[in-house]
Formats: C-alpha cells, sequence, structure tokens
C-alpha cells in the first residue's frame, strides 16, 4: 500500500554521499504497471523525483505512489512530464501534505493544464471525503510552487542540470535530460514519434544518454498506420448513429480529446446526412482548455500553425459543448465525448451504465486502458457488468477498440533506442507481460552485435537499479593562470574551487570572477621597544638569515628579511609590518624574538659584545629559530 509519508517504513534507501559512484534509480509507481508514475534518481548525494501520479483504477492513499520508502525532504529536485492524471494527480498532496523542501518544474502549457484538469478530478470523483487525498485550496497553493520551465532551456538546481525536448504525446509534454558530475540520465516520460493532426513528434535528442529511462506501455505491439485508423474510427462511429443509437466516446478530457474532435468535425463537414446528428465534447473543461490550446499553437505541429493563420482549427462548425447529464436531452442518436477515459466515474460512467442494455448504442474505446478500471473490463465484452451503486447490468451495446493512444509502439521505440544508443535502458510504463516482450525484443536486437553493449532493466516498483560510473575528477585552469602555458611536470600554484561538480584553479586575484568570493589582505603591525642602534639589529639579523635587505623609509632606516617583513627604525624604537600569512606570520614571529632578545641585552656596550653574548647566551633560541626558518624555506 502506498502511504501518506507520515508512518515511514524502516528506511531501505540509502544516503549516497557525493564521493559514491553508484547512481540509484528506483519506481515509486510505474514499476511493471501502468499509472502513478513516479521514479526517484539518487546520485552524488543528489535526489531527483521523476514525476508524481495516481492510479487510475485505485482510490484514496491506495492510488498514491510508493512514496513512504524515501525521505520527501531530501528530495531537491522534482520534474513533472505532462499533465495526465497518472503522471501528476498526486503533485497537490505531495506539495502541501509532505515534508518535500525542493523545486519542480514542468512547461508553461502542463502548468497552465495542470490547474483546469486537477480541479475537475477534484470535482468529479465519487469518493467520501475522507478518502480524498486533497482539496481545491491545496491544488490552488500548489500553483505557487510550481516554476516553468521552456524547451530546451537549460537549468541548474544544487549542482544538477536538466533541460528538456519536446516528447509529442499531448500539449506541453516534455522529455528530460538530467545531468549529474557528467552522468547523463533521459527521462522520456509518455512520448510518441509520430506527428498527428495537431502535435509533433518527439524530438530524438542531441545529447546522448548514459541511462534512459523509457515507456513501455505497448510492449512489441506495432500500431496502425494513421489513415487507416481514422478511416476505421470514422466508419465505427458512422455505423452507430446510422441504426440510430448512441455513441459513447470515452476520453481524457485533455489529450486524445482534441485530436479526435479534429477527426469527426472533419468527418462530419464531409458528409452531409449526418449534420442532423449531434456530437457533444461533454466536459465542463472544454472551454477552458480550449483557450490553453489557443494560446500554445506555437507548440503544436505546422499543419496548426499554418491552419491558425487562416481560422481557428479548434473552433468546431459540428460539436457542442455539453456541461452535464443534467443539460443532456436523450432523445435519439447522437456522439458523446465524455471523461474520463477510463469510466471509473464521472460522466462516461453514468452515460456507459445508461446505454449499455440497448443493443443499438456503442462505445469506442480510443486509448489505453490500465488493468482494474472499468474502460478495460468492458474490452473483454462481458455480458454483465457491475453499475457504481451495486447493481448488475446487461451488456447490451457493442464495444470497438480502435487505439488512438499517443504512446511509441514497438518500431518507434527501437528506434528511439537505435538513434541514442545508450548503455542502459530502464523499462517502465508497462504491464508487466508487455514489459517483459519488449525487454526480450531489445535484447535479441542487440546481442548478436559484440559492438554494442546495452543493458535492459525491468524494476518494479521500489525495486532499485544500481549503476556505477566512475568520473575523472579534472579541474580546469582558468583566467590569469591559463594565460601562460605550462609544461609537463611544471607546478602550478592557485586556489581550487569547487562548483557543483566541476573544478576550477585560478589566481586569488580572479576570485572575483569566477566566484561569489572577494579576496582581503590583512597587514600587521607591531611597534617594538628598542633603544640600541639600528644597525646593531641589521648585524643581528644577518646573522639569523642572509636574506636582508637595507633601504630607507621617509630618511628613515628600514630593513626588509625574508623579502616580505619590513623593519622601520623610530625613536627609542622599531616598526615591525607584514602581510599575514601562514608562512611569513612565523618569520614575523622570528624576527620579534631576535629583537626582543637583542633590546633585553642592551647593558653591552660594543656592538660585537653584544652579538658575541647574544649568541653565547641565547644559542639554543637562535638555533631554534634558524631551525624554524629553514623548514618554512623548504616547505614554501
Amino acid at each position: 500500500m502506498a502511504g501518506s509519508g507520515s508512518n515511514k517504513r524502516s528506511a531501505d534507501v540509502s544516503v549516497i554521499g557525493e564521493d559514491s559512484d553508484l547512481l540509484s534509480i528506483k519506481p515509486l509507481g510505474a514499476g511493471q504497471e501502468v499509472g502513478r508514475s513516479c521514479h526517484i534518481i539518487q546520485y552524488k548525494n543528489k535526489t531527483i523525483m521523476l514525476d508524481c501520479g495516481i492510479h487510475p483504477g485505485r482510490h484514496g492513499v491506495e492510488a498514491l505512489p510508493y512514496t513512504d520508502i524515501i525521505a520527501e525532504d531530501q528530495i531537491d529536485l522534482l520534474l513533472i512530464s505532462h499533465f495526465h492524471l497518472d503522471h501528476c494527480g498526486a503533485l497537490p498532496w505531495f506539495l502541501e501534505r509532505t515534508s518535500f523542501k525542493g523545486r519542480v518544474f514542468m512547461t508553461h502549457a502542463t502548468k497552465a493544464i495542470y490547474r483546469w484538469l486537477l480541479a475537475d478530478y477534484v470535482k468529479v470523483s465519487n469518493i467520501s471525503t475522507d478518502q480524498m487525498l486533497y482539496t481545491e485550496k491545496d491544488l490552488e497553493k500548489s500553483m505557487t510552487k510550481i516554476e516553468t520551465i521552456h524547451f530546451h532551456q537549460e537549468k541548474e538546481v544544487n549542482g544538477i542540470k536538466f533541460w528538456c525536448y519536446n516528447a509529442g504525446h499531448v500539449l506541453g509534454a516534455a522529455m528530460f535530460m538530467i545531468e549529474i558530475a557528467g552522468v547523463k540520465i533521459l527521462y522520456t516520460g509518455d512520448f510518441s514519434r509520430q506527428e498527428d493532426r495537431h502535435l509533433m513528434a518527439a524530438e530524438i535528442p542531441s545529447v546522448k544518454p548514459d541511462v534512459l529511462i523509457i515507456e513501455s506501455t505497448y510492449g512489441v505491439h506495432i500500431h496502425e498506420k494513421r489513415e487507416i485508423r481514422e478511416k476505421r474510427f470514422t466508419s465505427t462511429v458512422h455505423d452507430i448513429v446510422n441504426r440510430g443509437g448512441r455513441c459513447l466516446i470515452p476520453v481524457f478530457a485533455l489529450g486524445r480529446a482534441q485530436e479526435l474532435l479534429l477527426i469527426l468535425d472533419e468527418y462530419w463537414s464531409n458528409h452531409t446526412e449526418l449534420h442532423d446528428i449531434p456530437i457533444y465534447y461533454a466536459s465542463s473543461l472544454a472551454k477552458k482548455c480550449m483557450a490553453v490550446y489557443q494560446t500554445y499553437v506555437s507548440a503544436m505541429n505546422d499543419k496548426i500553425r499554418n491552419q491558425i493563420a487562416i481560422s481557428n482549427p479548434f473552433i468546431f462548425k459540428h460539436i457542442s459543448n455539453l456541461k452535464g447529464i443534467d443539460h443532456f436531452d436523450d432523445i435519439g442518436p447522437c456522439v458523446v465525448m465524455a471523461s474520463p477515459g477510463m469510466m471509473q466515474s464521472g460522466l462516461s460512467r453514468e452515460l456507459f451504465e445508461k446505454w449499455c442494455t440497448d443493443s443499438k448504442n456503442g462505445v469506442v474505446i480510443a486509448g489505453y486502458c490500465v488493468e482494474g478500471t472499468l474502460a478495460k473490463e468492458v474490452m473483454s465484452e462481458p455480458e454483465e457488468v457491475l453499475s457504481m451503486s451495486g447493481q448488475k447490468l446487461a451488456r447490451k451495446l457493442s464495444v470497438d477498440y480502435i487505439s488512438f493512444s499517443a504512446h511509441t509502439d514497438y518500431e518507434q521505440t527501437s528506434e528511439f533506442i537505435r538513434m541514442l544508443m545508450p548503455p542502459h535502458i530502464i523499462l517502465v510504463h508497462g504491464e508487466q507481460n508487455e514489459m517483459m516482450r519488449l525487454k526480450t525484443a531489445l535484447v535479441r536486437e542487440y546481442q548478436e552485435n559484440p559492438e554494442i553493449s546495452i543493458t535492459v532493466h525491468t524494476p518494479r516498483n521500489c525495486e532499485e537499479v544500481q549503476l556505477y560510473f566512475r568520473g575523472e575528477k579534472m579541474a580546469k585552469v582558468m583566467g590569469s593562470l591559463a594565460v601562460e602555458k605550462f609544461q609537463d611536470e611544471q607546478q602550478l600554484s592557485g586556489v581550487l574551487i569547487k562548483r557543483g561538480f566541476s573544478y576550477h584553479i585560478v589566481d586569488p586575484s580572479d576570485l572575483s570572477a569566477y566566484t561569489n568570493l572577494k579576496t582581503s589582505t590583512v597587514m600587521q603591525r607591531q611597534i617594538l621597544p628598542f633603544s640600541l642602534p639600528f644597525n646593531v639589529l641589521h648585524t643581528a639579523l644577518t646573522q639569523l638569515t642572509p636574506n636582508v635587505k637595507q633601504f630607507a623609509i621617509q630618511n628613515k632606516s628600514a630593513l626588509k628579511v625574508f623579502d616580505s617583513v619590513v623593519i622601520a627604525e623610530e625613536d627609542n624604537a622599531v616598526v615591525v609590518e607584514w602581510t599575514a600569512s601562514n608562512g611569513d606570520d612565523m618569520y614575523a614571529d622570528a624576527v620579534v624574538t631576535v629583537i626582543l632578545q637583542i633590546d633585553s641585552s642592551s647593558a653591552a656596550l660594543e656592538s660585537e659584545s653584544i652579538i658575541e653574548k647574544l649568541y653565547l647566551a641565547d644559542f639554543k633560541i637562535c638555533s631554534c629559530i634558524y631551525i624554524i626558518i629553514t623548514l618554512i624555506r623548504c616547505s614554501c
């Protein structure tokens, strides 16, 4: 059972540290099933969630992904591929009812339609209030947390780079490419490589991924050609209304519905004998969603973009909007496209129960049906079905399955893989049997080619796929350090910067150009009492190190020791100055020690006897200082 995240199971998801080479991918939903798509990627101490859907055949917490096995507050990034409920239906619950603190992204069109589609889901869900996962208020609050991304726009969150490609399937659907520490993972979500009446085909990414997470919905099936499919669809609908029946087409409010509306409106225009038979698009979202479709025409194919300049193809001549069954005069043959597509509840379920006992009527299933739903059950043409109230109804209406589902078939999936050739393929979003058939076919396709190494994984829900990617740690030399051409074995000195998973070496003076850091210099200054002649100090320091230079500051004597410590003469004192650093601080300490030792021995009169007494009395101290200085110079 999928939990709510409050009662955690014993954690079986280990934290993968930044130094680990382990990449973990785990389905929390859509693992050997269709529904509640949700996948977790962990690599280099980063966690990404892909989609957050519900299972259309289940209710309440049973419909949720298995998010109770993860720490929601550790997720850095959540990416939503498209607006269908099995990919985003749990998002308001996840954003508002769990400890998730990361960032969530989807395309502009997906966000626009997500709002209306989930509001409709909340209204039409025929379940008790205590089983509802979230309210419309939760949905509204979730909108403010969702960020948008354009196709091909690169973003970065906590060192995770990502961008997206057009996936076909439905308006705004995206395939996400994710890059962490140089490892690239492509998640297709639901995608279609066939252009239809309004959507372009999914793109082929220009970047080849190391891991491909790909849908397996149709396994090894091959779709009918689009022209044949459309002809069979229109002929079936025509036959039903011609015999005086009602034709029910259960659809999702958005997605394939728009494709079928374009087909039916064109067919009705070309058949004047059908003009008296009404077609209804039974969705409370119809007008709102059509406005979104008209806004995002640029995301559709060339045919629609060219046609919109002349007339709007989404203003239909023969299709009327039907808000609900209360507004419907059921007096003769008609065509009704009603949601939801799985007929679990809502208007499509009500109309099916009303019409199923009459053999003149018919239902046309036009998309993929998930196990456990009425639509899937009806495809087997049972003699009886169970109504929402528990009553047995005789099933006499005709049942036709004509798939307009915008998922890839075997030919499209195989071609897509062949063009990318990823070393690792992870199959998701497919019933177990279909997924295994697809795996067998893909393995067979490449097993006899020794030059190609492809591994196909088929994880169940909560089963982890572990892959290892050993990355090289290389640092680029940047800025002023890169001007000079370095020879082999030549030593380089600079500051090592880590940004995300990239390393750079720069000169300290370039830090502000390549980072948000700023450099500062701390000058150290000490004034020490010194009553002896300044040349005495010069002689003593020369005994400490030959690196003593004499010069003048404002007509007063000064010394520079170790090329870093400056000693200036003052009245009965000396001023010691140096730039703070580990090495120079130690040099300065040695110089200050000598000054203090000389001053304390001021009873002697001549410099030669001073030095002699100094080195006799303080031989051990000076020897220690000399050893320290020697060590410093060697280490530097």
